[in-house]
């Protein structure tokens, strides 16, 4: 089974990626929607949060106060490092479980944003798939996308890895800036030729 890490800049399109390989049958866990999970209502999660920043970091439905805690984790690097430092061991345990639910697939695909910024990744995989856009894309889309101010999206990209540290990091990469959804979708067709098929008996 070929464990693919996805990753991509927010904006890249590499949520849309993730789907079009679901389609053609590969399993998929996705690390983002692992930590939304957690910081729910009633996560795993949010007990430690509260206890490490404090109670105003809990929305009124006991949810994580996500606006709150990206406005502080953009003005203080030692609040992302502790966030992560809760998230991060969490996340990698429920990865491995969906993984495991998953069974034999052809592809399995983690989708992790971070996945240049954490290192640890790299270990985890077989071949990294980086999905790459210019900043101003990414910029249109987010805001498109999400209704964020353009300074909101820039300080997020900011906090990211930088494209020429995706791409190094990539044993493949899928250039979305002009690609239209058939043209996009060929390009992922292509790389489950190149990846799977001469692995299949």
């Amino acid at each position: 089974m070929l464990r693919i890490g996805l990753t991509g800049g927010i904006g890249s399109g590499k949520s849309t990626v993730a789907a079009q390989l679901q389609a053609l049958g590969a399993g998929l866990v996705d690390t983002d929607a692992i930590a939304r999970q957690l910081t729910a209502p009633g996560g795993r999660a949010m007990p430690t949060i509260v206890e490490v920043f404090g109670p105003m970091m809990q929305a009124t439905d006991g949810s994580l106060d996500r606006t709150r805690m990206r406005e502080l984790a953009f003005a203080d690097p030692a609040v992302r490092q502790r966030l992560q430092a809760v998230l991060h061991p969490l996340i990698g345990e429920e990865c491995e479980r969906q993984a495991l639910a998953l069974g034999e697939v052809a592809m399995l695909v983690f989708d992790v944003p971070l996945l240049v910024e954490s290192r640890r990744w790299r270990a985890m995989v077989d071949r990294v798939l980086v999905i790459d856009a210019s900043e101003d894309v990414q910029v249109r889309r987010v805001m498109a996308r999400s209704g964020w101010p353009e300074p909101t999206v820039r300080a997020v990209i900011a906090q990211q890895a930088s494209r020429a540290q995706r791409r190094a990091a990539g044993d493949a990469v899928i250039h979305n800036e002009e690609l239209g959804m058939d043209a996009l979708a060929l390009c992922v067709q292509s790389l489950w030729q190149r990846w799977v098929r001469p692995g299949l008996r």
